[in-house]
């Protein structure tokens, strides 16, 4: 849902575009505590594997396409605000190399594609796995769930933008039937491939997930000899 130049007024643009500079000022810090280095690759790959995927579109009907976003996705993997960062640099050599997306936009994609999916996608696996601490399958569900939710809440949040600096002649009901609808299509998708992602990282590197330190911890306890546990006593 990459938001194309001219679509928002200049204000409204502005606007985004300073919330966007706070927002990635204070992932800047944020990301200080999620990286190490083991981590540190994992973040890179992560920006590397969203911005190849953001550029193939799956058909979600009527002759509209969607493509994955990458906020859950990021943020189960490597954390809220490395997920930032990355998500932010894949829009910014988008937008300059490819076009894809308007440099006055670019505050408003990274607010829409790097901080709402993001921030939704993330509450939505914490809530999970606090529920249940010790279950891969509750971390895959809330993923899941936090992907499919994160595509229709950053469409209504562009009709909010919208609503209060549009600057084409669409009336504010029809784009909001039309964003809301075609996303939660492309929703699915989006839940489809970070679950797959993710169950396939979980699998072979779970100790490189930022979503599972809670799995690695019960793994450790499991992994330790019995005569250990036993002296521990």
């Amino acid at each position: 849902m990459h938001v194309p130049d001219g679509f928002l007024d200049a204000t409204t643009s502005a606007g985004t575009a300073v919330l966007a500079a706070g927002t990635v000022a204070v992932a800047l810090r944020g990301a200080r505590a999620e990286l190490d280095e083991r981590t540190a690759p994992l973040a890179g790959l992560t920006a590397a594997f969203v911005f190849a995927v953001q550029m193939m579109n799956f058909p979600v009907g009527a002759g509209t396409s969607g493509h994955l976003m990458g906020g859950a996705l990021a943020a189960a993997l490597v954390g809220p605000w490395t997920a930032v960062l990355s998500v932010t640099c894949v829009l910014v050599v988008q937008a300059l190399l490819f076009a894809d997306g308007g440099l006055t936009a670019l505050g408003t994609n990274v607010v829409l594609i790097g901080a709402v999916t993001v921030a939704v996608g993330y509450l939505c696996t914490r809530l999970a796995t606090a529920l249940a601490p010790r279950s891969r399958a509750a971390l895959l569900a809330g993923s899941g769930i936090g992907a499919f939710l994160s595509v229709p809440v950053a469409a209504l949040a562009f009709v909010g933008l919208f609503a209060v600096g549009g600057a084409v002649d669409v009336p504010l009901g029809a784009m909001a039937a039309t964003m809301t609808g075609v996303h939660l299509l492309i929703g699915l998708g989006e839940a489809a491939i970070t679950v797959a992602v993710l169950g396939a990282v979980l699998a072979v590197r779970p100790d490189l997930v930022h979503a599972a330190r809670r799995l690695r911890g019960t793994a450790t306890l499991a992994d330790r000899p019995a005569t250990a546990v036993g002296g521990a006593r």
